[in-house]
């Protein structure tokens, strides 16, 4: 294999750039050419690619977002839309791809397999929800985006003996806010893996007054079915103490990468480059008890994640 391409696909996550660096890299070294193809599979169909060297990815091991860019593409879901993309692999010569995103990028990377381009899919994502990985390039920088975040309301929380209701992102899973959770020593932390009512919240608000305690962090994934402002307000009506609502939102897939981000994004980037140089594709690297590893994307896609529920058992034991 001569050239391969890279790309940035879904949301963006920190430690992307650090993932984008160690694929130039460890291409050039290996002989191979490199192209960078903005936008997402956007910039596939659209053919916005050019050459990337060595020089071209210093200085950005230490930035978020992504020096590719990202979007979503509705076009790529298409038969016509994948044909185009293929099409332009063959014109600009690109004869695999590392893709770094989320679920949604590797079901991308597993179509454009089926037609011959080979690609190796990166985990990149803050939510922590891709089954066949322990672990995603972005998830230790968002915790501890979220964790600076609550421990700065925490200040005016206690200042005012209020509650404090936090939504953390997450898309439908709980990872971020149970990790975020037990971080910041919240009293209660609401995910959709578990079932857990307001009322469940304002018990244990209560039970926490009792034993002497003010001000409350109650943290929340946004993907339960009420609104922290909903919460919120029930929290207040219940139990009489004054609570506020918080949504953090973007604020946590952006900044500086953590050093593990920088350095599971390096490796996992080397990994997939590795298996492209063997012409290998339909792979998707991963982390798994301790060290790096590959799976078939098509097995991949089909993992289910468990949910951490003795972290959440902990979580709750140490919040009283």
């Amino acid at each position: 294999m001569k050239t391969i391409g890279v790309l940035t696909s879904g949301g963006d996550a920190p430690g992307m750039n650090a993932a984008v660096r160690s694929v130039v890299r460890s291409a050039i070294s290996m002989g191979m050419n490199v192209m960078g193809i903005h936008h997402g599979y956007n910039g596939l169909i659209k053919g916005d690619i050019e050459p990337m060297k060595l020089r071209d990815v210093s200085e950005i091991i230490h930035r978020g977002g992504t020096v590719l860019y990202t979007a979503r593409c509705k076009e790529f879901k298409t038969e016509e839309g994948i044909q185009i993309a293929v099409d332009n692999c063959k014109k600009f010569g690109i004869e695999g791809i590392v893709v770094i995103g989320g679920d949604g990028s590797f079901r991308g990377a597993r179509d454009l397999s089926l037609k011959g381009i080979p690609c190796v899919g990166v985990p990149g994502t803050i939510d922590n929800d891709i089954a066949s990985t322990d672990y995603t390039i972005g998830f230790d920088t968002a915790m501890n985006t979220a964790m600076e975040m609550v421990d700065r309301l925490r200040d005016t929380t206690q200042s005012h003996e209020r509650c404090s209701v936090v939504e953390v992102m997450g898309r439908h899973a709980g990872h971020l806010a149970l990790q975020t959770g037990i971080a910041v020593g919240a009293v209660a932390i609401m995910v959709p893996e578990i079932p857990y009512s307001v009322d469940d919240v304002c018990k244990k608000i209560e039970i926490t007054r009792q034993k002497g305690k003010e001000h409350f962090i109650v943290v929340v994934a946004e993907g339960v079915e009420k609104t922290v402002s909903e919460i919120a307000k029930e929290i207040e009506e219940k139990t009489g103490v004054e609570s506020r609502a918080t949504v953090l939102g973007h604020v946590q897939r952006g900044g500086r990468p953590t050093v593990r981000d920088r350095v599971m994004a390096s490796y996992m980037g080397n990994a997939a480059v590795e298996l492209l140089y063997q012409g290998i594709g339909n792979r998707v690297v991963c982390y798994d008890k301790g060290i790096i590893i590959n799976r078939d994307i098509y097995e991949a896609l089909q993992m289910k994640k468990p949910f951490d529920v003795d972290g959440y058992r902990i979580a709750d034991t140490i919040s009283r």
